[in-house]
């Protein structure tokens, strides 16, 4: 029995989780890092060190996932991962102002905290994308993946601007106190989202699930999703065009700073101008959809001309660093915002899209695997592009050439990314062995018998 498919407000309603999702992860990764090294004076790596933690801990997506495959609905690991989540945001909240006193006691809170971050995001992530795709019609996925991820967008916004403004003057307790109510509100919202979202269907699928004689284990499970080839190219495209896509977070404000002598405010004002042209480029691609119907549901096509599009755009921050100060910086990072985010629309359609091809009942290993690579390059990119900089800046011996080799060589990724996804769309499913299986059991058992 399918699943009738969400409206308009469906939609909306669901992209509230991915709101409160937002605010709680933007205060932990980034108000809380700048509390540790501004306010309490602790080294960087710290912050740096717990945020890698909560990226390490998605590896797990593909087991959180399995588990909401084998239950008759996706919404308790959504409200459950949530609220995961949240207790990790105050954990991590009462951990800093712990560190004002205890610094090792606090250190070690804080740990646990991001861990328990680690596991809420991803066990609430995966579901909701899941049943997002699940339950969107194919010509509006496009404009579904827009909304959710403007909706997480507008999370950082507000959550940062009210922070801020909440936070002064700073104390330990304000910071607690600001924290529980972001995850309060997150808890809220959450509900909101996903109220009666799946209650039509859970008798049907309680009733299948009491048909089905025997549940796989996890191990069969990843290995079915793993040996089909379009599940397992498109989670190394992921982990390739995200790593491409995180790589540049970390170094473009120093960048600015050092080749073009931006002071701090004109930096920060510079990353503004790219999440405008990334909230742009998200709503490019459904509203040209919109305008031009032969381009509606075109997602293979937004997505390579989205990652193409970025090479170019790195491109010319790499000519930026050469030709110096007479460059047009700010436009070269608006498009730079925009070429991102239509390839990020792209991808997460592609992946809602994706997600229910090959065998029945894996949308959640799928969707798990696919969130793991794309945390596993968030994780290891920000790293890297700073390690590839500082090698650069050694074997260079000049800082704008150093910067003008890092973007030149992530371009060169979003390249090799835009073949992959040629790659993955030219794969089947499922791999012959699979498909002969579905077809004639009894004929692929004698024939693997006879291999």
């Amino acid at each position: 029995m399918n699943s009738p498919a969400l409206s308009w407000l469906g939609i909306i309603r669901l992209g509230l989780v991915q709101t409160g999702l937002g605010a709680i992860v933007v205060l932990t990764t980034s108000t809380l890092n700048r509390v540790m090294v501004v306010e309490l004076a602790m080294p960087a790596i710290l912050p740096g060190a717990l945020v890698a933690v909560h990226y390490a801990l998605q590896v797990f997506r593909p087991a959180w996932g399995h588990g909401s495959d084998l239950g008759a609905r996706r919404t308790p690991w959504i409200v459950g991962g949530m609220a995961v989540l949240a207790t990790g945001g105050l954990m991590a909240a009462v951990a800093t102002a712990w560190m004002t006193m205890h610094p090792l006691f606090g250190i070690a809170l804080a740990v646990a905290a991001f861990c328990l971050i680690g596991v809420g995001v991803g066990a609430a992530g995966t579901s909701l994308l899941v049943l997002l795709a699940k339950r969107t019609d194919d010509n509006r996925r496009a404009a579904a993946a827009t909304i959710v991820w403007v909706m997480m967008i507008a999370g950082f916004i507000v959550t940062t601007g009210l922070a801020g403004h909440l936070l002064d003057p700073f104390s330990p307790m304000r910071l607690i106190v600001v924290s529980g109510s972001a995850s309060v509100a997150a808890m809220v919202l959450t509900v909101i989202g996903v109220w009666g979202v799946e209650r039509e269907q859970v008798t049907s699928a309680q009733l299948v699930s009491k048909r089905t004689p025997r549940q796989a284990s996890f191990r069969e499970a990843f290995l079915e999703v793993w040996t089909e080839p379009r599940s397992r190219r498109f989670a190394i495209f992921v982990f390739v065009s995200m790593l491409a896509y995180s790589a540049q977070d970390l170094i473009l404000e120093p960048f600015a700073g050092a080749v073009f002598g931006f002071t701090p405010g004109e930096t920060t004002k510079l990353s503004g101008v790219q999440h405008a042209g990334t909230l742009i480029g998200m709503a490019l691609v459904p509203l040209i959809g919109a305008i031009s119907p032969s381009s509606r549901g075109n997602l293979q096509s937004w997505t390579i001309g989205g990652c193409l599009a970025s090479a170019i755009a790195l491109l010319c921050l790499a000519a930026a660093a050469v030709v110096g100060p007479s460059w047009p910086l700010r436009e070269t990072v608006f498009m730079l915002g925009v070429t991102n985010g239509a390839y990020a629309v792209a991808a997460i359609g592609s992946m809602m899209a994706l997600v229910g091809a090959g065998g029945e009942k894996r949308e959640g290993v799928r969707m798990g695997l696919w969130g793991a690579a794309q945390a596993f390059a968030f994780g290891i990119g920000g790293f890297l592009g700073t390690l590839a900089s500082d090698i650069a800046r050694y074997v260079l011996t000049s800082v704008a050439l150093s910067y003008s080799a890092v973007f030149a060589s992530e371009a060169g990724l979003f390249v090799v990314a835009a073949v992959m996804a040629v790659w993955v769309h030219r794969a089947p499913a499922k791999d012959a062995m699979q498909q002969r299986l579905l077809d004639s059991p009894v004929a692929a058992i004698a024939e693997g018998a006879r291999s």
